[in-house]
């Protein structure tokens, strides 16, 4: 029974820090959200705040061309409803066969759904409206612009995946590469929605914002979960018969087949 008992706390206490911590995480990302639309309220004008937003689109129209509108569409469509969902699912995919465990699809699903929450919580609460279809590129989009949902989602999903995957990867150019290009995918998606005219580029920097405070909060959680985790499966001196080796290899979670782990 003390077996049973002491195996249950090893479980529970990890994973009660790593729910409790996102969940937690997760309300203070809303609330962050419904605060920024009462101070978006108070400080921003029909020019936008501290006037970015019309010449940011005017910038945009100006480097506009056929062949550029075309390739920057298909390539916000991956930020989307349809493509950001399908690029999450096959990355989780991957980092959770690469690491044997659930947990990343624990971290990025419970994560993506608190972002998608500020999304549309923010959406509602300022109801700001779009730049005038005259301005943008079609398809046209008319929900409420503040903040990007596109920019939002995308700098949650891959700013969680590329710190998993630095978790797989030990070599620093592998992981200076990969920072690189999901920083530049998160930035060049931003810009996305304001040279196409669908955002304004408040709307864009409120949703950077956003999402790196969450990705913050939840790579906190990753670590307390870990941390808890280490403390409960400390146990006694190694013998012949529990030696070292077999400790370390339970803790980092390593397989028959010699991966890492990337929860």
């Amino acid at each position: 029974m003390d077996t049973l008992s002491q195996r249950l706390r090893k479980w529970f206490k990890p994973y009660a820090a790593l729910t409790i911590t996102l969940l937690i995480g997760g309300v203070i990302i809303v609330t962050l959200a419904v605060l920024g639309a009462e101070v978006y309220d108070n400080v921003v004008d029909d020019a936008g705040l501290a006037n970015l937003d019309k010449p940011a689109l005017s910038l945009a129209e100006q480097l506009r061309t056929p062949w550029l509108d075309s390739v920057v569409t298909g390539f916000t469509n991956i930020g989307g409803g349809i493509g950001m969902p399908i690029v999450a699912t096959l990355l989780v995919a991957w980092l959770t066969y690469m690491g044997r465990t659930w947990r990343p699809l624990i971290l990025v699903g419970g994560a993506a759904a608190f972002s998608v929450t500020a999304t549309t919580v923010g959406k509602k609460l300022v109801g700001r409206t779009r730049p005038d279809h005259a301005d943008a590129v079609p398809p046209y989009e008319n929900s409420p612009s503040f903040p990007s949902g596109h920019t939002l989602n995308t700098t949650v999903v891959i700013g969680l995946v590329v710190y998993l995957a630095c978790l797989q990867f030990h070599r620093t150019m592998v992981r200076v590469s990969m920072i690189t290009g999901g920083t530049l995918f998160i930035i060049a998606m931003g810009l996305s929605r304001v040279f196409l005219g669908h955002h304004w580029l408040t709307d864009v920097i409120a949703a950077w914002l956003l999402g790196l405070a969450w990705v913050g909060i939840v790579i906190l959680a990753h670590r307390l979960f870990h941390f808890f985790r280490r403390r409960e499966h400390r146990g006694p001196a190694p013998t012949f018969d529990r030696p070292v080796v077999r400790d370390v290899v339970e803790e980092r979670g390593i397989t028959g087949h010699g991966k890492g782990n990337a929860g």
